[in-house]
């Protein structure tokens, strides 16, 4: 750690773990209710409810997430102090507040109803205020030093003002349920495959730079190819999102085609960075497990966003999976591959530095938790398949009731049910692990931050 405000991102750390913590908790509630005969929680926590709440604290604790890594990120790159440590954590104070007041709320069914954005208004507007601060102190970050932007910090930067201005896109209320829907993917999928790309993008490719040596140039310019394909198939790729609510007819096929290629450059520039590597044979020498965490997390991305997404997104096969449980395994694969497990990534890549462990390469609890989480993800994500495809035959095609049919999925819910529990104990591991690499050594314990070598362009 080489300034003193980059500590910060350790409080953005710790509070997006434990919400993280709570994500899986209500994940398993909710799950759970797809195997009791009777629920005996439905007075107090309904389905929608503990759904809305699960779903909600996975938006905040990646956002947390990023935001903490933001700040560590652009303090090392411009070469200079945080402009402000006090704004860092009244925003941290006002993004917390926030979240408590909009899930506790939503156990008195205060809501404003539409899926991801179900926080109220007066929550929403306190929600901008944060993110506004956010903005301004990292815009002051960066262009009070008089430092030339690098490519990698101005694809942050954009990122980060994109996902403000998109968010706007979901506090007002419509009447018309058809135009609401249509600005609400403007937050959730330009949030998602527009927004969080370009953010993901530049985060990868500054841990990439840093982990291993690799020229700037080269991983910059990787950088530079996801921001075009974001901006050219991202944007109009909302489009497979408007096949069913109302929108003109040509949607169907501009949806389909500019969809599928947004994970490919972060795949291509992880291929070429352990390419490298290996030709330098340096991978004995870097941070293993956070390597570990960021190539596994460019692997899920590339087979949860782009294979899993793109196996329903044209309209021919969408007519049929649609709001399927194939929708909900795209989504849990998607979201950990391509954030989640980013997010870990970035906490094993920074923790150590702040905590004072900066040539710890991984422990074995730390392994455990990486397969733990990542195989019984895997059984998830495909329990949640098998009962998708048996779904739409004999719901869709054999047209058996819908209520009917959840009995013939019920094997596959207790599946996803259990491996959500084996999920919740690597959790637990992976909660363990991060706070000792948060836990700040003492000054005569602390070891010498590793210095890479540049590995020679090819």
């Amino acid at each position: 750690m080489r300034y003193k405000s980059q500590i910060v991102a350790r409080e953005y750390f710790l509070a997006a773990l434990l919400l993280f913590f709570l994500q899986v908790v209500f994940g398993i509630l909710s799950s759970v209710k797809y195997v009791w005969d009777t629920d005996p929680l439905l007075a107090i926590l309904p389905f929608n409810v503990a759904r809305a709440i699960h779903i909600n604290l996975l938006v905040f604790w990646l956002l947390l997430a990023l935001m903490g890594a933001t700040y560590y990120m652009v303090a090392e790159e411009i070469e200079t102090e945080i402009y402000s440590v006090k704004l860092a954590r009244l925003q941290l104070g006002i993004l917390l507040a926030s979240g408590v007041a909009a899930i506790v709320g939503y156990l008195f069914q205060w809501s404003f109803g539409l899926p991801f954005l179900e926080q109220p208004t007066v929550i929403k507007l306190a929600i901008v205020v944060g993110v506004l601060v956010f903005l301004a102190n990292v815009g002051l970050t960066m262009f009070t030093n008089h430092q030339t932007l690098t490519r990698t910090t101005a694809t942050l930067l954009g990122g980060m003002v994109m996902l403000a201005v998109m968010f706007l896109f979901g506090i007002p209320f419509m009447s018309n349920l058809s135009t609401q829907y249509y600005f609400w993917w403007w937050v959730i999928h330009l949030w998602v495959e527009g927004a969080w790309e370009l953010i993901a993008a530049s985060l990868v490719g500054w841990a990439l730079i840093k982990l291993t040596g690799v020229p700037r140039q080269r991983i910059e310019g990787w950088v530079f190819a996801e921001v075009c394909l974001v901006l050219l198939t991202g944007i109009i790729g909302t489009g497979h999102h408007y096949y069913w609510i109302g929108t003109p007819h040509y949607w169907l096929w501009w949806g389909a085609i500019f969809s599928a290629a947004e994970p490919i450059p972060i795949m291509m520039m992880l291929v070429d960075t352990v390419r490298h590597m290996l030709k330098a044979r340096r991978l004995a020498t870097v941070n293993t497990l956070g390597l570990a965490w960021l190539g596994a997390s460019a692997f899920v991305h590339f087979m949860g966003a782009g294979v899993w997404g793109f196996g329903q997104t044209l309209p021919q096969i969408n007519r049929w999976t649609h709001g399927t449980q194939i929708t909900a395994s795209h989504g849990h694969f998607a979201f950990w591959g391509a954030y989640g497990m980013l997010a870990i990534a970035l906490m094993y890549i920074i923790l150590p530095e702040i905590g004072g462990h900066p040539t710890e390469k991984g422990t074995k609890l730390g392994f455990a938790s990486f397969v733990t989480l990542n195989f019984s993800m895997i059984f998830l994500v495909m329990s949640l398949l098998i009962a998708g495809i048996v779904q739409v035959y004999l719901q869709r095609i054999m047209g058996m009731d819908f209520l009917e049919v959840q009995n013939q999925l019920r094997l596959w819910f207790e599946v996803r049910l259990v491996s959500g529990c084996i999920f919740l104990i690597g959790t637990v591991l992976l909660l363990w692990d991060l706070f000792r690499l948060a836990r700040t050594l003492p000054a005569g314990e602390r070891a010498p931050e590793p210095q890479p070598e540049t590995v020679p362009a090819a």
